[in-house]
């Protein structure tokens, strides 16, 4: 599998922040589609480009910050707000989601430390 290619784990990952996002726009702020529509292929192509690919954490716990800082602070605010309502919505979603919070952060290798 390319590094592009997602696999099962990224493919979760990106399900859960998608809905986390369609929800958020939903509930406060439904004229601004744009917007939105960008932060969710911004998500995608960091999922795209994660460094430990199929081995990933969950982004509160990986060593390694992706996100541009406007984006972090604007994916933040979607899943503060998203993350309480998840488990009404998407109740399996959310399982799978806290579950993979509780899967460790991988060593970095020397070059990423």
């Amino acid at each position: 599998m390319n590094k592009k290619e997602l696999g099962p784990r990224r493919r979760r990952e990106l399900k859960t922040v998608s809905l986390m996002i369609q929800r958020y726009q939903q509930a406060n702020a439904p004229q601004e589609n744009e917007r939105y529509l960008q932060l969710a292929e911004y998500a995608k192509k960091r999922l795209e480009r994660c460094y430990f690919q199929e081995r990933k954490p969950a982004c509160q716990k990986c060593p390694i910050h992706c996100y541009q800082p406007a984006q972090r602070e604007e994916i933040k605010a979607v899943m503060r707000w998203a993350g309480p309502r998840m488990l009404r919505y998407a109740p399996l979603t959310t399982l799978w989601h806290l579950l993979d919070e509780l899967r460790p952060a991988p060593p970095l290798r020397k070059k990423h430390r």
